[in-house]
């Protein structure tokens, strides 16, 4: 059978994604400018051919430091994704699979984590564990996993019955082995793509702790500490805030077309997917 060519919403996503980190891994190298050198340029220069995305009010070059905020922007979405994906499938398989008062016990503590709205939840454990990369990924892990729960709880639910489940018990096969050997791969999918929809949450979750100042501090940089300083300039320099937005914009953009083009290419679970989206 002659293979469908890829579609253009899946790979241009991807083709961005890729190269989006592969500048932030080789920001050291690519970086036409030190982005902590003072004086790089002009104050507050606009794009020029020499600094194509101009100056800051401190003279470093905006390019500079954006290919540097990439790396920690993509970095805190990745790392709180991965924490938010692993924590939530284990307790979401745990709590669909045992059932009972594990399975209650498990999403009453899960509801009560959603009934704090997220970003409000997310600003206090900033302030409990402090500012910097700990504290976002910390404040940003612990109020994503619950989501990730409930999707694979609902999952296992209809799996824990289906005949190779039924068969793996007749052998005598013990609750992990049937967790992590039957049940999980076949919730490879829907895990995918519902960890292309975290991750960009992740990153504006960060864009805006760092926004209001409850992100990473001097020298450490972000997209979004990158425009928290330029609004404060936006109105005579809208440069400083117009670059880092459409930089975060952008990545965005193509993680949820990338999850989108991932769900219309699942068939059992993609109507369950989108509701929860």
């Amino acid at each position: 059978m002659k293979s469908q060519p890829m579609s253009p919403r899946l790979w241009v996503p991807i083709v961005f994604l890729i190269i989006v980190s592969l500048c932030a891994l080789f920001a050291h190298w690519l970086c036409p400018f030190d982005p902590e050198a003072v004086g790089a340029g002009e104050p507050l220069l606009g794009p020029t051919s020499v600094h194509w995305m101009g100056t800051d009010a401190l003279g470093r070059d905006l390019l500079s430091r954006i290919l540097q905020g990439a790396r920690l922007s993509l970095a805190v979405g990745l790392s709180t994704a991965a924490f938010a994906l692993i924590l939530g499938t284990i307790t979401g398989m745990i709590a669909g699979y045992r059932g009972g008062r594990t399975d209650r016990a498990l999403m009453a503590f899960s509801d009560m984590i959603l009934t704090f709205p997220s970003l409000l939840l997310a600003v206090l454990l900033t302030l409990f564990f402090g500012r910097g990369f700990l504290g976002i990924f910390m404040s940003i892990g612990l109020t994503t996993w619950v989501t990730q729960a409930k999707m694979i709880r609902g999952l296992v639910l209809q799996a824990r019955e289906m005949p190779y489940i039924e068969s793996a018990r007749a052998v005598g096969a013990g609750t992990p082995r049937i967790l992590f050997r039957h049940l999980l791969p076949n919730l490879t999918g829907p895990i995918l793509v519902s960890l292309t929809f975290q991750i960009p949450n992740n990153i504006m979750t960060e864009s805006f702790l760092s926004f209001i100042g409850l992100g990473v501090q001097p020298p450490d940089t972000s997209w979004g500490t990158l425009a928290s300083e330029g609004f404060r300039n936006i109105q005579a320099y809208p440069h400083l805030v117009i670059f880092p937005g459409l930089a975060l914009f952008l990545t965005m953009l193509a993680l949820n077309v990338l999850g989108d083009s991932l769900v219309d290419q699942t068939t059992d679970t993609s109507k369950f997917i989108r509701s929860i989206e």
